[in-house]
């Protein structure tokens, strides 16, 4: 219960921090979260790009949508928790030197999984509309209804790639959110994994699990927000 404690509350102070973040840094918003997508989308060194490996697992899966984009979170899943591992075992210590490297290998792993899944039910990645529907799905069911909730958003990810038109304005909003929820996540997992517990092989691994279970989740989301939109 203790625990769970210190996590939730780890959890909400780093929601609190991370707006201030990014204001101090402005190119942890459009620029950072726009590349991530770009490179996720165009492929970066040994990952081809989004929709070629989505396309390799629907070879696999013998043409079974479902199927692929079930294979595709899962690899993703495994890219992520190997990645939240290799950022976090420096422990309390290096925290502040890695937390950069932890955001963009999340965002750019979230990236292209959510990509693939788009690809593979048909949606046009270069289509703008499309590219801030991805960057939606990230930031989770959670968030998502929140801010439709409260009008930062106009719509859920499948309404935001289906508009009649592109909003430009949209975009800025859309990164800068999704900027702050990923720092968000990142000082929250440090928090949870450090405090009353600093030692560093445990706060690797706790990392890990947190990292694959945050992209699990946003994988899962994405499933269900991008349907069909045509038959292949």
């Amino acid at each position: 219960m203790a625990s769970g404690l210190k996590k939730g509350l780890a959890v909400e102070a780093a929601r609190q921090i991370a707006p201030r973040v990014t204001q101090m840094a402005p190119g942890l918003t459009q620029s950072f979260v726009r590349e991530a997508l770009n490179r996720a989308i165009a492929g970066v060194g040994p990952l081809p790009p989004a929709a070629r490996a989505a396309e390799t697992q629907l070879r696999e899966q013998h043409g079974n949508v479902d199927k692929a984009v079930k294979e595709l979170v899962q690899n993703h899943v495994a890219y992520a928790s190997v990645e939240g591992l290799t950022t976090n075992l420096g422990g309390l210590v290096t925290a502040t030197i890695v937390a950069p490297a932890s955001i963009a290998g999340l965002a750019l792993i979230q990236c292209r999984m959510v990509s693939g899944i788009a690809h593979l039910r048909g949606y046009d990645l270069e289509d703008p509309r499309v590219r801030n529907a991805i960057l939606v799905a990230i930031l989770g069911d959670d968030t998502v209804v929140k801010m439709v909730k409260s009008k930062k958003l106009p719509a859920p990810p499948m309404a935001i790639a289906t508009a009649p038109q592109h909003d430009p304005e949209l975009d800025k909003t859309i990164s800068a959110a999704l900027a702050s929820e990923l720092v968000a996540r990142v000082i929250g997992k440090r928090l949870a994994t450090t405090v009353g517990k600093r030692v560093p092989v445990v706060g690797g691994a706790v990392g890990a699990a947190a990292d694959g279970w945050s992209t699990w989740k946003v994988g899962r989301y994405a499933d269900r927000e991008f349907l069909p939109r045509a038959i292949r």
